[in-house]
């Protein structure tokens, strides 16, 4: 099989798909590898190393895309990669078609196979391939988060760990699952006084015994989140429905009476977020201000740390490449229930039943298609 691997042209996206020690893995086992020039560069992985592990270094994006039966990438395409689908294309990456109308018909219009990362499922029923890179937002959210609550960033100007005789920042985070979870661990071991909300008391009940009575749990409803992001100098939105367009969890109403100079970091943005005035940003043009709350809701976060990021997902979404170029995408599709939940379009027909009801489209499952 021939495997292409482009260079991100999200803005400021520096991760790429697949790494040096991944291309000689694959040209190993006999298939080859089109990596376009300066695709791993920004990630600590300049060409020559690909070189020298059998990859073939390429010129153009368009060879690329044209002589590769599997494309791996990181993010979605973007409009000027449009151009490049064509009918029986596999490609695999993250998707986050939900919000994502244009991008999606562009996919079913062309015939492309497309099997995203984020709805990929394991046998414990976890999302494998999102987890890495939920770690790495969820962590940087709070760093994020203090820097932005910084008076230079238009934040209220305070620390959030405090110093003694001065309280700490009030952080609220909204979601206990993967991105929640490691925003709770850094905002505590930076001092704050950290609230997490969620719908589901067991979880609460687990995060309590893991954190010891160092994190705040609140049930979630409209009444505790209105107080709670009331009260938060900095407000984590984590919440995840795998495929879906994201809950309006925290309300316009709420924002509107948050204090002035307060920070939200909307992690949930690349499923149209949960926060109902985030809109997407981008790394070059991260924030915007609405009723005097700051708003940073960057829809790649992990590729501002692309060296961590692309050896965290790699590491991941590795196991999952060599079964679709050993197997070819079909029939590893239909051996692996779990890779076939990443199934979001096939030749022409939409797969994923939280794309379809986010889009107000019909679907038709995995299982169908794949025969």
């Amino acid at each position: 099989m021939i495997i292409g691997v482009p260079r991100e042209i999200k803005d400021h996206e520096a991760r790429v798909g697949v790494t040096p020690a991944g291309a000689k893995a694959l040209t190993d086992a006999g298939h080859t590898v089109l990596v376009e020039t300066n695709a791993g560069l920004l990630s600590s992985f300049p060409d020559h190393e690909y070189q020298d592990h059998g990859a073939e270094i390429v010129g153009d994006a368009g060879h690329v895309w044209g002589k590769s039966d599997l494309v791996v990438k990181v993010k979605e395409p973007v409009a000027s990669e449009y151009p490049y689908f064509r009918e029986g294309l596999v490609l695999f990456t993250y998707l986050h078609l939900a919000p994502l109308p244009e991008l999606t018909q562009k996919l079913l219009d062309t015939g492309v196979i497309g099997i995203a990362y984020e709805t990929v499922r394991d046998r414990a029923n976890t999302l494998p391939l999102l987890t890495p890179m939920s770690e790495v937002a969820g962590r940087m959210s709070v760093q994020v988060g203090a820097a932005y609550l910084e008076k230079e960033h238009g934040g209220r100007g305070i620390l959030l760990g405090g110093v003694p005789g001065v309280p700490p920042a009030n952080v609220c985070i909204i979601g206990g699952g993967i991105v929640g979870t490691n925003a709770a661990k850094i905002a505590v071991g930076m001092g704050a006084h950290v609230t997490l909300v969620d719908v589901n008391l067991n979880r609460l009940r687990e995060l309590d015994d893991i954190f010891g009575g160092r994190l705040n749990t609140l049930a979630s409803n409209s009444y505790n989140l209105a107080r709670a992001t009331r009260e938060a100098d900095l407000v984590i939105g984590g919440v995840l429905i795998p495929g879906a367009t994201a809950p309006k969890i925290v309300t316009r109403h709420m924002v509107s009476k948050m204090k002035k100079g307060s920070v939200i970091v909307d992690v949930a943005i690349d499923q149209g977020g949960c926060v109902e005035t985030a809109r997407p940003t981008s790394h070059s043009d991260p924030s915007y201000v609405v009723d005097g709350v700051v708003h940073y809701c960057v829809t790649n976060m992990p590729g501002a740390v692309p060296h961590t990021s692309t050896l965290a997902l790699t590491n991941a979404t590795f196991p999952y490449l060599t079964r679709i170029v050993s197997l070819g995408a079909e029939a590893a599709l239909r051996q692996d229930p779990g890779l076939a939940e990443g199934l979001n379009v096939y030749r022409g027909k939409l797969t994923h039943r939280g794309v379809a009801e986010s889009q107000g489209r019909t679907w038709t499952a995995p299982a169908e298609v794949l025969g």
